[in-house]
């Protein structure tokens, strides 16, 4: 019986920590006051968590806030400084790494470029542990001492550490067992998209919203739904990217036909531009350069810019398409394409998703390029360790 008191308040514990932690994390400054109004603890129970957290060194005051016909109320806020995370971009063209503060700033990054096909796991495996000595070094960081380590892969991981990413040709990987050995603070592994979505409900363009599609557009295409809830934010995956969008269409690395990702992904947008008569030959000498390219000729009247309209035309198809069957209240488009292509090409997508989607539903979505800028899958990567610290209400690692 003792043991079941026990857990019982440990687990009340728990739940008032994270109550009060998770709403300073995710909505900002607030006074105790705030806190009793947004979690429904007495103000007792918030009083003692407040101490607990501040001697805990994860919660600071923030100044006072004037009160009508009363004392200034104590501003409360994270500590920016209580601990440091890295994220981990495995992408298709690179591997990135993100040291930020876990408030999610960009502390330091490092980028290693890659060809696309299919890398060795041993080989990426070696680039993630030299880039976080990297990032360490560059910050005078402990790489010990990290709250954790995410790392986002284009793929899924099982409960046993493996992953499945056909896009790199893994089938099982046991990648986690190739970094734990070489990684010395807790270790997290996750799908990229599911991660970029709950960065961007966190802290880019879908904050606020009840529901939002992130949209992943890189060499693959992913995509995430995100609900907001009481206590923090739900991502999950789909497998947007392989969604069919013309029937014995063009030929997709999955093996089938007319999925999305071979119309909207990175080198099937160069494969559309290299098929065009007269195409010039595309500056740069990878995947990622000669987007940028073809983004700049895309100025001027050409096979640029018949690519792009191609392109966003496929785009809002697919887009159109998630509305149709989710109703999503935003459509966020985020990866390193949306940041390449998004700008030239978000006018004909919202023109393409207008003629395909039901209008009632349409009405009541917004369609936007993502916020978080070129650290944004490693950002995403970095959410897990938060994420395990705000449910667990403190630092278990």
């Amino acid at each position: 019986m003792k043991r079941d008191v026990g857990r019982t308040t440990r687990d009340l514990r728990r739940h008032n920590r994270t109550s009060v932690l998770t709403r300073l994390y995710l909505h900002g400054p607030a006074s105790r006051f705030d806190l009793m109004r947004a979690t429904g603890l007495s103000s007792a129970t918030v009083s003692n968590v407040v101490t607990d957290l501040v001697a805990d060194g994860l919660v600071a005051e923030a100044g006072l806030l004037d009160s009508d016909g009363g004392r200034p109320r104590t501003l409360l806020e994270v500590r920016p400084g209580y601990a440091q995370v890295a994220g981990v971009d495995i992408g298709e063209t690179h591997v990135q790494v993100g040291l930020f503060d876990w408030t999610l700033d960009t502390l330091a990054t490092a980028t290693y470029p890659m060809d696309t096909g299919r890398p060795d796991p041993g080989v990426l495996a070696g680039l993630v542990t030299t880039g976080i000595e990297e990032v360490t070094a560059k910050a005078g960081a402990d790489p010990a001492a990290l709250l954790g380590v995410g790392v986002g892969v284009p793929g899924a991981v099982r409960p046993d550490g493996a992953v499945h990413a056909p896009t790199l040709g893994w089938s099982g990987v046991p990648f986690d067992a190739l970094l734990r050995p070489h990684i010395a603070a807790p270790l997290h592994l996750d799908n990229c998209a599911r991660t970029l979505g709950q960065a961007e409900m966190w802290r880019g363009a879908g904050r606020g919203a009840d529901r939002a599609i992130v949209a992943l557009l890189a060499v693959g295409v992913g995509a995430a739904v995100a609900t907001g809830t009481p206590g923090g934010v739900a991502s999950t995956t789909s497998e947007w990217g392989h969604t069919v969008v013309e029937a014995g269409g063009a030929p997709c690395r999955c093996g089938s036909r007319g999925c999305l990702e071979a119309y909207v992904g990175a080198e099937a947008i160069l494969d559309h531009y290299g098929s065009l008569p007269g195409a010039p030959e595309l500056r740069g000498g990878g995947t990622e350069a000669k987007v940028a390219a073809l983004v700049a000729d895309a100025a001027r009247p050409g096979a640029a810019a018949d690519t792009v309209r191609w392109t966003a035309e496929y785009l809002g198809i697919g887009i159109a398409n998630l509305i149709n069957l989710l109703s999503p209240d935003r459509v966020v488009l985020s990866g390193w394409v949306s940041g390449a292509m998004g700008p030239a090409m978000l006018p004909a997508v919202r023109d393409a998703v207008r003629r395909h989607a039901l209008d009632y539903l349409a009405a009541g979505t917004v369609l936007e390029l993502g916020r978080l800028g070129p650290d944004a899958v490693a950002l995403g990567a970095a959410t897990l360790p938060v994420h395990g610290l705000l449910a667990a209400g403190e630092r278990t690692g």
